[in-house]
């Protein structure tokens, strides 16, 4: 029963974070996606939203460490230290939020950065090609991001890659809760 439900986690923990994003953005009528960032409605002086967004981050972020320290760890062990780590820097996120000014920024792309090299260890260790594909997501959205192709704020781009990385996690759990989430090899 207990992994059932640490495996949940895989599939609640991320959509966590999703929903205190939604509810932030929809009572922020102040939030653009061609302007801002998604830290903005965590910012603790600024944003009246804050401690949704906030506590929405570090439930999740302890949510997905409960997924990948029990269940996840036996399904892929490697992957399970990045995403441990991943977790961690998601909640350092909202603990540090933009009134800590260089330290959020250092945070959040450490963060963006960490999720990039957990889909690529999944890819590799799981042979999963739904998380190579989120790595050639993640990388590609920040690239034309940094290329000035399209005019949106930062917002974008940490949604798109937020997106990918999560559809990995989220297949993970399913498959690890329906029992088909053994140690063989995962072309998908």
């Amino acid at each position: 029963m207990g992994q059932r439900i640490d495996g949940l986690f895989g599939v609640i923990g991320p959509a966590l974070a999703f929903f205190s994003t939604g509810a932030s953005v929809a009572l922020s009528p102040w939030f653009g996606w061609y302007s801002n960032a998604l830290s903005d409605l965590g910012h603790s002086l600024k944003s009246e939203v804050a401690p949704i967004f906030n506590l929405g981050l570090l439930l999740a972020g302890f949510l997905i460490t409960v997924y990948a320290v029990t269940v996840f760890r036996k399904h892929a062990k490697y992957t399970g230290i990045c995403l441990v780590f991943s977790a961690f820097i998601l909640q350092s996120i909202a603990t540090f939020d933009e009134v800590y000014g260089f330290l959020h920024f250092a945070v959040s792309v450490l963060f963006f950065v960490s999720i990039g090299i957990a889909s690529i260890v999944y890819a590799v260790e799981r042979r999963s090609l739904l998380a190579a594909i989120a790595f050639v997501v993640i990388l590609s959205s920040w690239i034309i991001y940094a290329m000035t192709t399209y005019s949106v704020g930062v917002a974008v781009p940490e949604t798109i890659s937020s997106l990918a990385v999560v559809s990995w996690i989220e297949h993970s759990a399913i498959k690890i809760l329906s029992g088909k989430g053994s140690l063989q090899v995962d072309c998908s």
